[in-house]
């Protein structure tokens, strides 16, 4: 396998690939990752996994900037194949353009629905019940080249983004293990998108994390969960921001008889662990929260404290 790779990936997605290439003794010649960000209150400054992980076997690293004016480095590793996953930056084709191979990618979605950068958040917050990774050709059009293999996996009740993200990158990592050897040898039959078919999952705005109370209670529930642990959903009460990580769906005809008159968003009930918020069908319970200015805790043991919340106040 004298092919030289060049793999560019950021997240935790893209470390499991990466591991899979190496273990395998694929000759990967280079990593392109973003560069190192401050991260916490505390502003420390922290290397991609991916960069962590190629540092462990003396594996070239380059992060630039902005890739599409600073590509040079990359194409002076001379790669035969580039793989990409969940790198988080559009390559330009000048740079799609060099490998004798092509390039590929490792996309978190069984395309052609969920193009673009929040294929997991996405599919959570639709309240689809599967999903899955599809290995494509690169084109210059996000996400819209040929497809060369697929595999899916079920989208479970009390998945989240994070639980399911980590199920996808080892399925990812399983899919291109299997597909790789075709693409080296240029034998696999890949096959265009339908556009008919192309759905989008944009990567959500500060706008997109807010809380829409007129929802269901199992589409508020899937916003919640289709957003934990990052960037997470919040809601603002009485003027004070709160995260809201985790939650119940609670659908009573007796809520809606005796409260149907009550705004949506109105604290109908608090509980011993819980918060019950009146919805359009409804009630959300939430179970898990984050106040401004406190750490991330549980109802019940927020509840122990001192609570800013009361019946028949409202979240906007």
């Amino acid at each position: 396998m004298d092919e030289r790779i060049v793999f560019m990936g950021t997240a935790s997605f893209s470390k499991e690939v990466l591991k899979m290439l190496i273990e395998n003794h694929y000759n990967v010649v280079g990593v392109v990752s973003q560069p190192d960000r401050f991260v916490g209150r505390k502003k420390i400054l922290t290397m991609p996994e991916v960069k962590e992980e190629a540092l462990k076997y003396d594996i070239p690293v380059i992060q630039p900037q902005k890739i599409r004016e600073d590509y040079q480095d990359i194409i002076d590793l001379k790669p035969d194949l580039i793989i990409t996953a969940a790198y988080g930056q559009i390559i330009p084709q000048a740079l799609l353009d060099i490998p004798k191979l092509g390039c590929v990618n490792v996309h978190a979605s069984l395309l052609p629905k969920y193009r673009g950068g929040a294929p997991v958040h996405q599919a959570i917050i639709d309240g689809e019940k599967k999903t899955g990774v599809t290995i494509m050709y690169m084109v210059k059009k996000m996400d819209a080249g040929n497809m060369i293999s697929q595999k899916e996996t079920d989208i479970l009740d009390d998945d989240n983004v994070g639980i399911l993200y980590d199920r996808l990158s080892v399925l990812g990592a399983e899919l291109l293990k299997e597909t790789l050897p075709s693409i080296l040898e240029q034998t696999n039959q890949s096959i265009p998108q339908d556009e008919t078919l192309v759905t989008y999952a944009k990567t959500l705005s500060r706008e997109d994390e807010r809380i829409d109370w007129n929802l269901t209670a199992l589409q508020v529930y899937n916003k919640v969960r289709g957003t934990n642990p990052w960037p997470g959903s919040y809601s603002v009460y009485n003027g004070v921001n709160v995260k809201i990580w985790t939650g119940k769906v609670h659908v009573c005809e007796n809520v809606m008889k005796h409260h149907g008159h009550e705004e949506n968003g109105t604290i109908i009930k608090i509980f011993k662990d819980a918060i019950g918020v009146k919805v359009n069908d409804g009630v959300y319970l939430i179970t898990e929260l984050q106040v401004a200015g406190k750490k991330r805790m549980s109802v019940k043991d927020y509840l122990n404290g001192r609570s800013i919340f009361e019946v028949g106040e409202k979240f906007e």
